[in-house]
C-alpha cells in the first residue's frame, strides 16, 4: 500500500501521482486535502507517516508547496525515515541507502514528469542492506533513546 497526501499546494500533483500508481495496478489510499483551499500540512504529512509507521511494508508520498515541510512534519512520527527527494537518482538513493518509507516532493520545485520518474524509483527500489543498515540502524537506536 502506498499512503499519499498532500495540502492545498499540491493538489495537482498528487492527483497526477495517484492516476499514475493506480494505472500502474499499484494500490494506494488517499489520506486528502481533495481541495485548494488552505489547510495545514502538518495534519496531512503526519497522517501518512503514522500510517507507515504502523504497517512497516507500506509506503508514503507526501507533497507540499516545497516538500520541506511535509517531511519536517512526517519525521517525527517514530519510525518513519521521510526522504525530500527532486531528482530519479535520489529517489533511487534515499531507498537504497537511507530505507527511507516515506518520500516528500514538493509540487513547485518539480514538475509532474520528474515527479513520477522519482515516484517509480522510490516504490521499486530494494534497501540495499550491508553497511547502509548499519547506518540505518544507528539512527533507529537513537530514536529509540530519545524519541
Amino acid at each position: 500500500m502506498i499512503y499519499v497526501a498532500c495540502d492545498h499546494g499540491g493538489l495537482e500533483l498528487k492527483k497526477a501521482i495517484i492516476d499514475k500508481l493506480t494505472s500502474d495496478g499499484v494500490k494506494v489510499c488517499d489520506l486528502g486535502t481533495n481541495s485548494t483551499d488552505s489547510v495545514d500540512y502538518p495534519d496531512f504529512g503526519i497522517a501518512v507517516a503514522e500510517k507507515v509507521a504502523e504497517n512497516p511494508s507500506d509506503k508514503g508520498i507526501v507533497i507540499c508547496k516545497t516538500g520541506v515541510g511535509m517531511s519536517i512534519a512526517a519525521n517525527k512520527v517514530k519510525g518513519v525515515r521521510c526522504a525530500l527527494c527532486t531528482s530519479k537518482a535520489m529517489g533511487h538513493l534515499c531507498r537504497e541507502h537511507n530505507n527511507a518509507n516515506v518520500l516528500a516532493l514538493g509540487a513547485s520545485n518539480t514538475d509532474i514528469a520528474t515527479a513520477l520518474e522519482i515516484v517509480g524509483e522510490f516504490i521499486s527500489t530494494e534497501f540495499a542492506g550491508g553497511r547502509h543498515a548499519n547506518r540505518v540502524n544507528k539512527i533507529t537506536s537513537y530514536e529509540e533513546k530519545h524519541g
